[in-house]
């Protein structure tokens, strides 16, 4: 009887030991540089998943850019915004680990400096990336060439602070700029050809380097990466592509143009494409379109984009637009659309499959690459 209250009591002082010393290392993290977001006051840091960066929360607040969103002129292709950010980040993956960096969205162009950058240059703008306005209206005018540019940071733990340890910088480049000839006058379309916006934005790397390093907190020998983007015609489906990038490792030098290898394909393809980049997937969208179109003949239409990386597609977003208002019609019609995916779709793609009227969407199906079925979400 006596060994079996003396061991019970062992167990009550392990446990009350176990519980005092795990509130004592929790009390320990909440004050210095952690996953933890509980902390109102001070730097935090968010829990990250596998192949993701932690990122940084200020007082108790995401930490946002702000020369985010600025833009040379309002027009543009509203697809490219969210492909030229989580691009950017897939680019910044191969320069600065996920596990050992921190990432911080742009906190050293401020939005005055951004959009003088973006502007034209000028006797009271010298600091103008987009060339001099030279009074014409023709094809024979100087278009604006950068569009838009974003900041991205890659922090290190110092002790309990974080120091910048390198940054990336994106570069929208216009292949069509749209402009007025009068204000508030008709839409003119002038094309930039690829030579005019690959030489251009070469041009100018050194000029957006020598701005960066001018700026209070970035060390003159970090790392600077410079990615291109080549932005789509305003009424294209698709979104545009990085196409090179080049490092500065200090001073405004560059290294040698490294060619970026992305591609956005719009299904189904046009006759006059002549590109094979995306012909087996276009074969079996064109089958998918065919079979749901067969099977609920109510559907307007359907369309895709496929990313491709060195050749090889990696993402893939459908649109299927319907007339259906019957939930019974939408269930079985969803139900039918996944496992035509299944069949026709890439199955070493991310997929994801968008089914909507004109004005709302009833059902997002998602398949990561590899996966045998679709995750479904009826709205």
């Amino acid at each position: 009887m006596f060994k079996r209250i003396k061991t019970k009591s062992w167990i009550w002082i392990g446990l009350a030991l176990v519980i005092v010393l795990g509130l004592f290392f929790y009390f320990v993290n909440l004050s210095s540089v952690g996953p933890s977001i509980n902390k109102n006051k001070g730097v935090q840091l968010t829990q990250n998943g596998a192949g993701q960066y932690q990122t940084v929360i200020k007082d108790g607040h995401y930490l946002t850019s702000a020369a985010r969103g600025l833009t040379a002129t309002s027009q543009g292709n509203q697809v490219d915004t969210k492909d030229f950010e989580s691009g950017l980040l897939n680019v910044a993956k191969s320069h600065f680990k996920t596990g050992r960096y921190i990432f911080q969205e742009g906190q050293y162009l401020s939005s005055d400096t951004m959009s003088s950058l973006l502007g034209r240059q000028s006797d009271s703008n010298q600091n103008g990336l987009n060339p001099k306005d030279n009074g014409k209206t023709d094809s024979s005018r100087e278009p604006i060439y950068i569009q838009s540019m974003t900041e991205q940071d890659f922090m290190t733990k110092d002790g309990s602070n974080l120091r910048l340890a390198g940054m990336v910088v994106g570069v929208a480049m216009n292949t069509q700029d749209i402009y007025q000839k009068e204000q508030f006058g008709a839409n003119y379309y002038q094309n930039i050809s690829e030579e005019q916006r690959i030489n251009y934005g070469k041009k100018i790397a050194p000029k957006i380097i020598k701005r960066i390093r001018e700026q209070e907190g970035v060390a003159k020998n970090i790392p600077i990466v410079l990615a291109m983007y080549a932005n789509a015609p305003e009424d294209s489906l698709g979104g545009g592509y990085f196409y090179s990038e080049a490092t500065s490792k200090r001073s405004t030098s560059l290294t040698a143009w490294t060619p970026i290898d992305q591609k956005t394909v719009v299904f189904p393809k046009e006759s006059s494409d002549g590109s094979s980049l995306g012909s087996d997937e276009n074969t079996g969208f064109t089958n998918f379109k065919n079979d749901i179109a067969n099977f609920f003949p109510n559907i307007a239409g359907a369309t895709a984009t496929g990313k491709f990386e060195n050749g090889k597609m990696t993402s893939m977003k459908v649109t299927v637009t319907t007339q259906f208002y019957s939930q019974t019609e939408i269930e079985a019609f969803t139900n039918y659309v996944s496992s035509a995916a299944v069949k026709f779709l890439p199955s070493s793609a991310n997929v994801q499959i968008t089914i909507k009227t004109a004005n709302e969407t009833q059902a997002l199906l998602v398949r990561k690459s590899d996966d045998k079925s679709y995750e479904v979400t009826m709205m």
